[in-house]
């Protein structure tokens, strides 16, 4: 049988250096994929593409997907003004990942969502974000580092089942950002135990793995999340 393939969504930069080249580039940082090979899956980048019809053809050839971290989503996403602390916008992006989270719904594939992406899962559903935290130099600490904090799943949810009942569990975060309004469907699965924020969302009606968590397993060794999207996608459609 062959490995699950998993496809990630990537970064559109409009410059980045590498070799003699400075140009714009869609790019990820190796954790995403390296994680998804480590977890037994083939792992394929996806760029934005500005194709409405893209979304759904993409998803018709993959077993799973992941909405991997990254910018801020732009505030007009979930109806709100721009706080001055929110990041620039990236448009091409915002469109391509919300489009690729409602396919996936729609479609039941098994869906990862990792911090951007769980924040772009609650909007997918009507929810809005906390534009800049008061907590957030505890889960986002120097430039470029990833802090490590404590999270308690929440009992009883698909969340703590995948992390084997543990009561706490130390993450690699980076964000200063959080979940407000909860979108439709979704619930709490975890919360950060310092703070109470939202660490992780899941939809417990539905009928394949959804799973979106605030911090980056891609940064960390533990592979049990990437391992049960894995399972779900090789299980087949509904996974």
């Amino acid at each position: 049988m062959a490995p699950p393939l998993i496809g990630i969504t990537t970064y559109l930069e409009p410059s980045a250096r590498w070799g003699d080249w400075d140009l714009p580039a869609a790019l990820l940082p190796a954790g995403y994929h390296r994680m998804a090979q480590r977890a037994g899956a083939r792992a394929v980048l996806l760029p934005p593409d500005d194709d409405p019809a893209a979304a759904a053809e993409t998803l018709s050839r993959l077993d799973g997907l992941v909405t991997a971290g990254g910018p801020d989503i732009d505030p007009p996403r979930y109806g709100a003004d721009r706080d001055p602390r929110t990041g620039p916008a990236y448009p091409e992006r915002d469109a391509w990942e919300l489009a690729l989270t409602r396919e996936a719904l729609e479609r039941r594939v098994p869906l990862l969502a990792v911090c951007r992406g769980m924040q772009m899962l609650n909007v997918a559903l009507g929810g809005s974000l906390v534009q800049h935290m008061p907590t957030a130099e505890a889960h986002r600490g120097p430039r470029g580092v990833f802090t490590p904090h404590d999270i308690e799943p929440v009992p009883g949810t698909l969340l703590a089942k995948v992390l084997e009942g543990q009561e706490t569990v130390s993450v690699p975060t980076y964000h200063h950002q959080a979940v407000d309004t909860l979108g439709a469907g979704l619930v709490a699965a975890a919360h950060a135990t310092h703070d109470g924020t939202v660490e992780a969302v899941e939809v417990p009606d539905a009928s394949h793995f959804v799973l979106g968590v605030q911090w980056h397993p891609e940064a960390g060794e533990d592979l049990r999340l990437m391992q049960a999207l894995v399972s779900a996608a090789a299980s087949g459609p509904g996974g």
